[in-house]
């Protein structure tokens, strides 16, 4: 018995040491940007993948918010490595994992970032406003938040994916 799970075929496993084999089928390659999306909108905390200047992956553990459109929004500092490669190079990708781990979605696109925010009532806060409405809900101090959010620097990175892969179980 194989103890490391396939990458690629149409049996899903897990390692043997768990002690129970899953009954689903995989789906793993390409997949429908829809479908990947609608996983995404059901699990929001991801790794958010981006390019150093010497080319080697930054990974960052983030909470998302895919809009009714399939944009994908994450709010960042400015002072992160996420930003910094962003700025420099507009590509990312955002692995989304189930609960349970064996099934995920991987979104690639080219990315936007905003500068960032400046004052409390600039597009940039507006937009981080409403990225926590979709997240969160209301907020007991709209004010403070927008102080916060000029603070802390805060930018929203907004991914517009136009490829997806993964594996997702379907029972």
């Amino acid at each position: 018995m194989d103890d490391n799970p396939p990458n690629r075929g149409t049996e899903d496993r897990i390692p043997p040491s768990s002690g129970r084999w899953p009954t689903g089928r995989w789906h793993d390659g390409g997949m429908e940007l829809s479908q990947a999306l609608d996983f995404a909108r059901s699990h929001p905390r991801s790794v958010l993948v981006t390019l150093r200047a010497n080319g080697r992956p930054q990974l960052s553990n983030v909470l998302h918010w895919v809009d009714d459109e399939g944009l994908v929004r994450i709010s960042t500092t400015a002072d992160r490595a996420k930003y910094v490669n962003l700025r420099r190079s507009q590509w990312a990708a955002l692995h989304v994992t189930s609960q349970d781990f064996w099934s995920y979605a991987v979104l690639e696109g080219p990315v936007e970032v905003t500068e960032p925010a400046a004052a409390a009532d600039d597009a940039v806060v507006d937009e981080l406003v409403a990225y926590y409405r979709a997240a969160n809900g209301e907020h007991d101090d709209w004010d403070d938040y927008r102080a916060a959010m000029v603070r802390d620097r805060r930018a929203i990175v907004r991914l517009r994916p136009d490829h997806a892969y993964g594996a997702l179980g379907d029972g």
